[in-house]
C-alpha cells in the first residue's frame, strides 16, 4: 500500500536538512510527498524579495526530491507567534484533514522559535481523532543550526529512537542542499555540506548504515 507522507517544516530548508533523505527515499518507492512550509523570510524583518527567493529555492528543491504538493502559509518568520493560536493550529490542521497522511514528520521543538511553535501545533493536529486516527508515524526531525543548541537537560534533548537508511539517497539530499543558496554557507557553518554529510555518517554508523536520518519517535501504531 503506498503511503501519504506529511512534512510540516517551519522555513524553506528545513524539510531537507531534517528529512531530506527520507523524502527522496519515500517518493522513490512510490509514496506521495506533501511538504507544508508554516513561516518564511517576509516582512517586517525581511523584503518580499527575499521570500520570493527562498520560495523559489524552496520549489527547485521539492522538484529534485520528488514532492508531490505543496503549500506556504506565509506566516512571517519569527511571528508565528503573534498569530492567534487557534488560526494556526486551523490551517495546520486543515492540510491534514485534506491530505489525510499516513505519516507525519515535524520539527524537533529547539532552540528556534517558530520550530517550537510549529511541533505544538502538529501535535494538536495529530491527536487521534479524526483524521488523527489514521495517521499511522509521528515523528520529529533534527535541523542542524538550532536543534543542538538547546540547553542540556533545562529544554528537551534530541534524543533519536528511530532512524532512516538514506544511503542511496544522500547524494540527492546533498544536491538539495545546494539549490538553497540564500540559506547554506562552507564548513563549520551548522548547514553546509560538510556538516550535513557528518550528521549522516553519524545516524548511520550507531545504526549499521552508511547514512542515515534520525528522528524522535513521537507515536507509531500498525
Amino acid at each position: 500500500m503506498k503511503k501519504r507522507l506529511l512534512v510540516v517544516a517551519p522555513h524553506p530548508d528545513d524539510e531537507t536538512l531534517g528529512a531530506g533523505g527520507t523524502i527522496a527515499k519515500f517518493s522513490a518507492q512510490g509514496d506521495e510527498v506533501f511538504v507544508l512550509m508554516v513561516s518564511g523570510h517576509l516582512p517586517p524583518l525581511y523584503s518580499r524579495e527575499d521570500y520570493e527567493i527562498t520560495v523559489s529555492e524552496a520549489h527547485s528543491a521539492f522538484d529534485l526530491l520528488g514532492v508531490a504538493k505543496s503549500e506556504f502559509l506565509e506566516i512571517p518568520a519569527t511571528m508565528i507567534g503573534d498569530q492567534p493560536l487557534h488560526e494556526v493550529n486551523g490551517r495546520i490542521s486543515k492540510i491534514f484533514n485534506e491530505f489525510k497522511p499516513h505519516i507525519v514528520f515535524c520539527p524537533f521543538p529547539d532552540r528556534h522559535i517558530d520550530h517550537r511553535l510549529v511541533f505544538d501545533s502538529v501535535m494538536v493536529a495529530t491527536r487521534p481523532v479524526g483524521v488523527g486516527k489514521d495517521i499511522e508515524i509521528v515523528a520529529a526531525f533534527e535541523t542542524l543550526s538550532e536543534t543542538h543548541w538547546n540547553a542540556p537537560h533545562i529544554e528537551p534533548n534530541f534524543t533519536p529512537n528511530w532512524v532512516v537508511d538514506i544511503t542511496k539517497h544522500i547524494d540527492k539530499k546533498l544536491d538539495v542542499l545546494e539549490l538553497y543558496e540564500t540559506e547554506t554557507d562552507g564548513f563549520p557553518f551548522p548547514r553546509s555540506r560538510d556538516a550535513v554529510i557528518a550528521l549522516a555518517r553519524v545516524r548511520g554508523a550507531a545504526s549499521g548504515f552508511r547514512a542515515a536520518e534520525a528522528y524522535s519517535l513521537l507515536r507509531a501504531r500498525e
